[in-house]
């Protein structure tokens, strides 16, 4: 599914497309709506620089065991382990 963001929305925002959208992964990653791997991946963030961004806005990184086994089965569908 692709989602289109209007222009004006854009322009009112004051961000680029790409500060935007890092915007919408940020909050989506505080909800607990995507795990660290995830975002970091969408942001093409390795998640060293994901937790920088992290730790440079002061969100908390909420890491639990369910998505230490998220990350575990994202990477070997990857095939980086």
């Amino acid at each position: 599914m692709s989602l289109t963001i209007p222009d004006e929305l854009v322009k009112a925002s004051g961000l680029s497309e790409i500060e935007l959208l890092q915007e919408l992964i940020l909050v989506l990653f505080q909800q607990d709506k995507l795990s660290l791997g995830k975002a970091s991946e969408l942001l093409g963030m390795s998640q060293i620089q994901f937790q920088r961004l992290l730790a440079k806005r002061e969100i908390c990184v909420h890491y639990d065991v369910a998505e230490f086994h998220q990350d575990i089965e994202h990477l070997k569908a990857k095939g980086w382990l």
